[in-house]
């Protein structure tokens, strides 16, 4: 063989050595010593089709999705967190899901497999959410902690506390955490510490559905507050003294307040009527003189009573003098003519 000959051998023996190499390349890639990183599945919220967050807290009954491509009977299958809290799952058995986030749980994962598999990857993504805790508290029927599967509004929640008491006001306060995104409204502010997103909400617009977009969904951990309503009161010389609940109400005025009270005694002073009225840091209330008189006349305007407002409308003496004489010739006449017969 001449030198040209062996040449030419050599050159083919290392071209096909090169093409071969080529060719195997990819299956090297594919291997287990370094397996290209699978992609998450978006976890799909419950309420508005935003990823769950990293600190959202699994439950039972929230139903997962874990990609892991080394285990067919895993991959991809929606696999549902039982009653007690456990995954069941080939190869590792059960495994504690509920009171942890996603990312302990994939954390957890990657340690169980590693004794079947090299270097596993896996994700998980909640495809389901069924573990929503949501607290309404409150002036609702029944106060309480509910847990609320599926989407749900401020109006479907507040229906499963029973609805509004009689004693409820005229806003409605929903606390959320920052976890869970803000309030998707104008009127949310974050609170102090940054920790939460709170809205104040007007009872009246949700349940009426005259601002639908108030009516916002619900996320879970949300509080839902509704404060009592405030009150005015009327006492002396009225048919049914008492609080009046303001409900929706910034304020009532003096004759709607004697309205509710069923209207003034026969022996009231209505010209000497008075409003007692709280001063912020004063331990005595200020009084108001109020013309009730003139006000019935048309000679005055109406006065507004204001949140905690006393309305005390005074007797006249001599009415009640008048009164009383009145009462005692009633008795006397009836005493002479039961004497007669």
């Amino acid at each position: 063989m001449n030198y040209t000959t062996l040449f030419g051998l050599l050159l083919v023996w290392s071209l096909g050595f090169a093409a071969a190499a080529q060719v195997l390349e990819p299956e090297k890639s594919s291997g287990s010593v370094s397996r290209p990183q699978a992609l998450p599945a978006p976890a799909t919220d419950r309420a508005a089709g935003a990823p769950a967050g990293p600190a959202y807290i699994l439950g039972p009954g929230d139903q997962l999705t874990i990609r892991l491509s080394d285990v067919e009977e895993i991959n991809g299958k929606p696999i549902q967190i039982d009653n007690d809290g456990y995954l069941r799952l080939p190869l590792v058995g059960r495994v504690l899901a509920s009171g942890r986030n996603l990312t302990e749980l994939e954390a957890d994962l990657v340690d169980r497999f590693k004794t079947y598999l090299v270097q596993p990857d896996v994700s998980i993504s909640v495809t389901a959410f069924h573990s929503q805790p949501v607290s309404v508290v409150g002036a609702v029927k029944t106060p309480g902690v509910y847990q609320v599967e599926g989407r749900r509004t401020v109006y479907e929640v507040l229906s499963l506390a029973g609805g509004l008491d009689n004693m409820a006001g005229s806003t409605l306060k929903i606390t959320r955490r920052l976890e869970f995104g803000r309030i998707p409204l104008p009127t949310a502010f974050d609170d102090p510490t940054g920790q939460f997103s709170i809205a104040m909400l007007k009872l009246k617009s949700i349940l009426s559905a005259a601002n639908p977009e108030e009516n916002v969904p619900i996320k879970p951990y949300d509080v839902i507050t509704v404060p009592r309503a405030e009150l005015v009161y009327v006492i002396g010389e009225v048919q049914k003294s008492g609080g009046f609940v303001l409900n929706d109400q910034e304020s009532l005025s003096v004759l709607q307040a004697l309205s509710l009270a069923g209207g003034m005694g026969a022996t009231a002073s209505a010209k000497s009527a008075k409003v007692l009225r709280a001063s912020p840091g004063q331990t005595q209330r200020s009084e108001v003189a109020v013309n009730v008189k003139d006000i019935l006349a048309g000679k005055a305007a109406d006065f507004p009573l204001m949140p905690d407002d006393i309305l005390f409308i005074p007797n006249s003496r001599p009415k009640k003098a008048a009164a009383r004489a009145a009462e005692a010739a009633i008795q006397i006449a009836t005493g002479v003519i039961i004497w007669h017969r």
